[in-house]
């Protein structure tokens, strides 16, 4: 690199950009206790309205492998003025809109610009930190990534109690703007322009095959896995995701460089973020569904229910990075998710009686198997690959984690549905209060059952971890 970064401020350059990615990734969370009313307000049921949740993931998902590509075209002022406005434009569009599928479009370009803020975060603070300095910064960063979307219900339940749901997007207006302040005053450009070759087919492929997939199993809600609407975008996106990985392997200039799979270690440690994402992106949308829908709590309360597990989440974040820098990886990510099970299962056994005591217990435990998880495994990861290969791992962490967040959410949401109307057409009387209610707790509970399934799978998994840090790739 020829940039002399040596006189680069980095304090406020950081402040910027994670002002950015702060509004940004509490957006992906932020609604989850605004659905219901936002089913009220709309009148859509819960498979529709959970598309604000999973579109947004999944266009941050979709968009994440490209910008790498996007990174070497534009000048790092260049991309996070255009990530910064974009994001503010898709906040305004939101607060105003007033019919569903103009807050849907309004969440779609608040996700285009998540998608590029998140890597430009990343790639800087690798430009402009040594390496003996990155330990730390990574820290206060992985804390943003894990604690903005984990305090994103709390949030939305305390301002839809007090205030209207449409403040949810008025008050991350001045975050963003003074971010953009920060950033004109501040923000040096660290990267080369090389403007490689833009392989238009991958991008479409990649944008068909996760689209497709997410949404053919947000679809289960409504009409079953023999649905037509279900297994053809499966299908379809599926072949495109195949196409897409075969091209990516053979053209000179990937947008996403798949070779890196072929450290074991990497692959596992995939494997295991996904686990984690689907299982705290779910929780994080269904207890607040659960607590209003069958509790019959009000959104503040419910609220204030999800407050401890996400400050849990929060203060453990930087912890576990300095308990991974001392133990390693399976000492602390094997125990996370036997955390992450025990509290699934305990979700498996709420009922009508349950208390928001209870709630608030069980959601702090998988917070907290959430986050002895969450920074090591994407750490030990990244440790496992060679150095070339660094910046793709980092886009193949990013974009795998929102597209788990996106399918994991569709398809709880979607087992919760079917699972709820089937036990609601075996009741004697289906216009009995109690009996609907007892059909939701047990539609609730199948999905538990699921998660509790995946994660037993998860920590069987984990237990291939190996101790050393470094590993040779496979031919």
């Amino acid at each position: 690199m020829n940039l002399n970064l040596q006189n680069v401020k980095r304090t406020p350059i950081m402040v910027a950009l994670m002002m950015g990615a702060f509004v940004a990734t509490l957006n992906e969370t932020l609604l989850g206790n605004a659905l219901p009313v936002l089913m009220n307000e709309f009148q859509v049921e819960a498979t529709t309205i959970q598309w604000l949740t999973a579109a947004y993931l999944l266009v941050v998902g979709a968009l994440i492998p490209v910008t790498a590509l996007i990174q070497q075209w534009f000048t790092t002022r260049q991309l996070f003025f255009i990530s910064m406005i974009t994001f503010l434009i898709g906040t305004i569009i939101a607060a105003l809109a007033p019919t569903f599928m103009l807050l849907l479009v309004a969440r779609i370009v608040q996700a285009i610009g998540t998608g590029l803020i998140i890597p430009l975060l990343m790639n800087t603070l690798l430009m402009i930190y040594p390496a003996e300095k990155r330990g730390s910064i990574m820290g206060v960063l992985f804390l943003i990534f894990t604690f903005a979307p984990a305090i994103g219900p709390t949030l939305s339940g305390v301002i839809v109690e007090t205030l209207d749901w449409r403040w949810l997007f008025y008050i991350v207006i001045p975050i963003i703007l003074i971010s953009v302040i920060i950033g004109y005053y501040y923000l040096a450009n660290v990267t080369e322009l090389t403007k490689p070759k833009v392989d238009i087919l991958s991008i479409i492929l990649s944008t068909l095959g996760f689209g497709g997939v997410v949404y053919g199993f947000s679809a289960t809600g409504n009409g079953g896995w023999s649905d037509s609407r279900v297994y053809w975008p499966i299908v379809i996106g599926s072949l495109a995701l195949i196409i897409f990985i075969v091209r990516q392997l053979r053209i000179s200039n990937p947008i996403l460089e798949l070779r890196t799979f072929k450290f074991p270690m990497f692959s596992l440690s995939i494997m295991l973020l996904i686990v984690v994402m689907m299982s705290m992106f779910a929780t994080t949308t269904l207890l607040p569904m659960f607590m209003q829908s069958v509790l019959l709590v009000t959104a503040f309360q419910s609220g204030l229910t999800m407050l401890p597990g996400s400050v849990v989440n929060g203060l453990m974040s930087p912890i576990t990075g300095k308990l991974f820098d001392r133990f390693g990886a399976r000492i602390i990510i094997i125990p996370g998710l036997l955390i992450v099970s025990i509290a699934m299962y305990l979700f498996t056994k709420f009922t009508l009686e349950s208390t928001t005591l209870q709630i608030t217990l069980t959601h702090c435990l998988l917070m907290l198997g959430v986050a002895l998880v969450l920074v090591p495994v994407q750490t030990y990861g990244l440790n496992q690959i060679s150095s070339e290969y660094y910046p793709h791992g980092s886009a193949i962490f990013s974009t795998l984690q929102q597209v788990a967040g996106a399918i994991g959410t569709s398809l709880f949401i979607a087992t919760m549905s079917s699972r709820s109307r089937s036990h609601f057409a075996q009741s004697a009387d289906q216009n009995d209060v109690e009996q609907q209610l007892s059909a939701s707790v047990a539609g609730y509970s199948d999905t538990f059952i699921l998660g509790f399934v995946i994660s037993i799978i998860a920590v069987v998994l984990s237990l291939f971890l190996r101790k050393n840090k470094k590993e040779k790739q496979v031919n």
